[in-house]
């Protein structure tokens, strides 16, 4: 059996080298050995593939785009294609078999690189997923990544039926953002009254009557999910992780205090079933000491290295965000998605390490891209008459089809009845 591939290419870059490694030996599990020299590249024996505008006879060949020998950023123009075997492409080129650079598409599109480029912003300046070539031509909702490199290991395989690549394996992992462990219990005196007023002058005599309840004890708080959740994620064998939010009280970060001792309770149990990261706060955005101060109080309270993150709100801004994150000592995030949309940001289901633009620098950071959260699911079932999980099961599917890393967000609070009864079937789906 085969595990390598010779390639060859008139020069070298980080950003070729970084998307070599990130496809061939990340993600089709295949060794590779760059040769510079034509020459020596012809007289190379074993499986070959040509990156340069020079035709070589006997070996599969990919014209490149100038974005892989560039530097900085630069507006490009990017015009999609429909393709009967790739689906979508771009920087198309006059190849034969393969009709576009796909390593530099490839790269535009894990380096987040129209991102760097002027575009909208929401309210929270985050990326408008419809300022996304994925949204505008209608690839969003599959990982377009993981398609090009099926048809690239097909057409290798035709070249060379003994060759051998690491099989990937499926995984699921249910992640939970905790912005507020409780809605009405633990809160303390000044903010338990600031409720009752809040809700007297709003009239709000519903939230009264829960509110009351809760506090004397005679009935659940309503985001107290937390038993649920670990009973069921037992039952069903589920890989979970829980994403704290630890910052200073404010406008968009409502939490309770890290030196409550209930919340703190609660962490730590949580961090004895499952895995937990860090939330960074709303108020942590471009603040590198702020959130020095979050990450160091969830270890704290863990007593563990905290080395996993996701964005509060997932605002996520390049590349001073990721940027932050390594300065801070996180070294794995998992705010690569849309939080007002289902789908795929980066175009890939696979972890994969960030390549910095500004330094021209592959990372240490892994990305973890997720492609379903249940807010959005809501959202989009009150839009389109249709059920959760008839929403949900298009993007599980795609996600299985590569043998992906399938990531959905929860809020704790989001979990009534409906929720909790969504909850399980969607797990089930996932895990089947």
């Amino acid at each position: 059996m085969i595990n390598a591939i010779v390639i060859y290419s008139p020069k070298s870059s980080n950003r070729l080298t970084y998307c070599l490694n990130t496809l061939f030996n990340e993600g089709l599990g295949i060794n590779y050995k760059l040769i510079f020299d034509i020459e020596k590249f012809k007289n190379t024996v074993g499986l070959k593939l040509n990156y340069s505008e020079t035709t070589i006879e006997n070996c599969l060949q990919i014209k490149p785009h100038a974005i892989l020998f560039d530097f900085g950023i630069k507006d490009y123009l990017v015009e999609i294609n429909t393709h009967e075997q790739f689906e979508k492409i771009f920087f198309k080129t006059s190849g034969l078999q393969i009709p576009f650079d796909i390593f530099g598409a490839t790269f535009w599109l894990l380096s987040r690189y129209e991102e760097y480029l002027p575009h909208k912003i929401d309210k929270h300046n985050r990326f408008n997923f419809k300022s996304s070539l994925a949204y505008q031509y209608n690839f969003i909702n599959k990982p377009l990544v993981n398609k090009w490199l099926a048809e690239l290991k097909t057409l290798l395989l035709n070249i060379n039926a003994a060759l051998e690549f690491k099989p990937k394996t499926y995984t699921f992992l249910s992640s939970l953002d905790i912005d507020n462990a409780f809605k009405y219990k633990y809160k303390g005196f000044v903010r338990t009254l600031a409720g009752y007023v809040s809700d007297l002058i709003a009239k709000n005599f519903k939230s009264i009557h829960e509110r009351t309840k809760v506090i004397l004890k005679k009935t659940t708080d309503p985001f107290d999910c937390y038993s649920f959740l670990i009973d069921t994620h037992n039952a069903l064998n589920i890989n979970s992780i829980y994403f704290f939010l630890l910052g200073d009280y404010g406008v968009n970060d409502k939490n309770h205090s890290a030196t409550n001792l209930r919340f703190q309770t609660l962490i730590k149990s949580i961090a004895d079933y499952s895995m937990v990261g860090v939330h960074p706060s709303y108020g942590s955005r471009e603040n590198i000491q702020q959130l020095k101060i979050e990450i160091n109080r969830l270890s704290t309270i863990t007593h563990k290295n905290i080395r996993k993150s996701r964005q509060h709100f997932s605002v996520l801004n390049f590349p001073n965000t990721y940027k932050i994150l390594l300065q801070a000592g996180i070294i794995e995030d998992y705010s690569m998605g849309y939080t007002n949309y289902n789908g795929f940001r980066a175009s890939y289901c696979y972890a994969y390490n960030w390549y910095n633009l500004d330094d021209e620098q592959v990372t240490p950071l892994i990305i973890h891209p997720f492609c379903i959260a249940e807010s959005t699911l809501i959202y989009y079932s009150k839009i389109e008459n249709k059920n959760l999980l008839e929403l949900a099961v298009p993007l599980i599917n795609e996600v299985k089809k590569y043998n992906g890393q399938l990531i959905s967000i929860f809020h704790n609070d989001t979990f009534d009845d409906k929720i909790k009864k969504f909850y399980i079937e969607f797990l089930k789906k996932c895990t089947s």
